[in-house]
């Protein structure tokens, strides 16, 4: 039972893990499925933005978010609720699309979905440990270093020295959506939290009128 949503856990996370999965098969089993989807800044095809979410460049690729996607979809979706777990998702994916478009020829991959999903966390659950790097750490830390570690690549497309091809500016974009959801949903939760102590505190004083005069 959360805070904020009293449904029922219905593993969307797992669900959108296992729509990549079945979509990458497909990549696999037919060369012009990824081109037919894949995100390209031909911005009349709309549909892109939304279908390259679920399209990956490599079983590598595939298999890390997948694994994000589970852990931190699941958490959000147990904190949450799954509807806002889902909008979380897609519209940080597709605001990753939108901007990945102005940056590069084309783009495909849950990431910056996921790390919209990761944005949103680090303002509810910032003391929830992680393993980053290696090592254990508060996912404070954790997407600090993540996000430096994007600027650093984002600095070097800027300057036509990229580290890799990976899409460092898609998953800033993402972040920046999760924060601005997270900051939303921590704004509830506080006023859930301050609305329960209200309702504790009358509840007190009534008790006290009741049975201690």
């Amino acid at each position: 039972m959360t805070y904020m949503d009293n449904g029922k856990f219905n593993f969307y996370a797992f669900w959108l893990a296992g729509v990549c999965i079945a979509i990458f098969i497909l990549q696999i089993l037919f060369s012009s499925f990824t081109e037919m989807f894949v995100l390209t800044q031909d911005y009349s095809q709309i549909w892109r933005f939304l279908t390259a979410i679920f399209l990956h460049g490599s079983l590598i690729h595939l298999v890390y978010n997948i694994f994000a996607l589970v852990l931190f979809g699941s958490v959000v979706e147990r904190i949450a609720g799954g509807k806002k777990f889902l909008i979380i998702f897609f519209a940080s994916g597709i605001f990753a699309n939108l901007v990945s478009a102005w940056f590069y020829p084309s783009s495909l991959g849950a990431s910056g979905a996921i790390f919209g999903v990761i944005g949103t966390i680090v303002l509810i659950r910032p003391g929830m440990t992680v393993l980053a790097f290696g090592l254990p750490m508060p996912m404070l830390i954790a997407v600090i270093l993540w996000a430096t570690g994007d600027l650093l690549g984002a600095y070097g497309f800027f300057v036509g020295n990229p580290i890799n091809n990976t899409g460092n500016i898609a998953h800033l974009a993402g972040i920046f959506i999760g924060i601005i959801f997270g900051f939303f949903l921590r704004e509830k939760r506080t006023k859930a939290v301050n609305n329960k102590l209200r309702l504790n505190e009358n509840y007190m004083r009534s008790w006290e009128d009741n049975y201690l005069k």
